[in-house]
């Protein structure tokens, strides 16, 4: 067995470095009541890559932009990461090519917070194409979120509020274990 990375074995602040994947489709309904229509939805891990923290985001489609309003939350949730690690899914890449142009359009509209800016940027790491084994930390944290998500709701049908309130249970039951060996 080869040696873990670096980000995996030393000590850093929670969600430093921070993998992320997507889970599902699950039926999302648009509100309650009975023959009410359903839409697909998504949640998103993100796993911290030091401590196997997890957070669990509810997202609405595959679509750069939802996954991006994702991240925002995030963010302001657990702080701004310095290294994001994903796989090759086209939302991810839209993602990070989206980021970068944000950094660039922020840089040549003001010149003095372009240190500041380049400090806080994100490194995005995607893993080799069609190896899903190099993604292992977080397949395994869809796994143990999934194992919860299925047992609680079934085959029934969550509004998004709903799904939020659950994702959040979910995370806060995947965090109580010991985090760190």
């Amino acid at each position: 067995m080869g040696t873990l990375p670096q980000h995996r074995v030393n000590v850093s602040q929670p969600f430093t470095h921070c993998g992320v994947d997507y889970a599902g489709p699950l039926n999302i309904k648009c509100s309650n009541g009975r023959g009410q229509k359903s839409f697909k939805g998504y949640v998103a891990v993100f796993i911290c890559m030091a401590t196997k923290a997890i957070h669990l985001e509810a997202v609405s489609s595959l679509t750069t932009d939802a996954f991006l309003g994702a991240l925002r939350r995030f963010f302001a949730r657990r702080g701004k990461c310095s290294h994001l690690y994903s796989d090759n899914g086209t939302n991810f890449v839209g993602s990070s090519k989206q980021l970068d142009k944000e950094f660039i359009k922020a840089i040549k509209n003001n010149s003095s917070i372009a240190p500041i800016l380049e400090e806080e940027k994100i490194n995005w790491h995607f893993i080799p194409p069609a190896s899903p084994h190099f993604g292992g930390i977080w397949e395994a944290a869809v796994k143990s979120m999934k194992y919860h998500l299925k047992r609680i709701i079934g085959e029934n049908k969550l509004t998004y509020e709903e799904l939020s309130t659950l994702l959040s249970q979910i995370e806060a039951v995947l965090n109580s274990r010991p985090l760190h060996d």
